[in-house]
């Protein structure tokens, strides 16, 4: 799995001690160093996304586009990779724009929500998210997530029509 990581680090010739101590260090950031050796078969769907931004942190981006990376995921996998990618957040301070589909993904996820009309796209709305960070799964039970998540579905709905 170590060598999924440096895949980008060997295409941008950086390196390869100071790359591998650097993907060494990302696995332990996405809690997986524990399965450095395994193959992506070996892995849990959740723990491959793990793998996936480790490999686009490889190379210390400023900025990470995440087009609906947990689409593919049941929810329960989905809510703890919203938590986990939240924590190397915290962690990194990377700037992200983060595509999805799911109203409490966005919420949870996001400091910010562009809500984009079908095609043409065009933006709707935006929407501060106040909620405090760290969020936790109890965040998602809270009258201003419900609220949040409400005012969001009304643009969907109207937007549709």
């Amino acid at each position: 799995m170590i060598e999924n990581v440096l895949l980008p680090t060997k295409a941008l010739k950086l390196e390869p001690a100071m790359a591998r101590e650097r993907a060494q260090e990302l696995l332990q950031l996405v809690g997986l160093s524990k399965f450095e050796h395994n193959y992506p078969g070996e892995l849990s769907g959740g723990m491959q996304q793990r793998v996936g931004l480790a490999r686009m942190l490889a190379h210390d981006p400023t900025f990470l586009l995440m087009d609906e990376p947990f689409a593919a995921l049941d929810a329960m996998t989905r809510e703890a990779l919203a938590v986990e990618l939240q924590r190397i957040w915290l962690n990194t301070k990377k700037s992200v724009l983060f595509i999805t589909h799911s109203i409490p993904e966005a919420v949870f996820l996001s400091d910010r929500v562009v809500v984009m009309s079908a095609r043409p796209g065009r933006v709707l709305e935006q929407v501060s998210i106040a909620l405090p960070r760290p969020r936790t799964p109890d965040t998602m039970a809270g009258e201003a997530f419900g609220k949040l998540c409400l005012h969001l579905r009304h643009d969907f709905a109207e937007s549709a029509g």
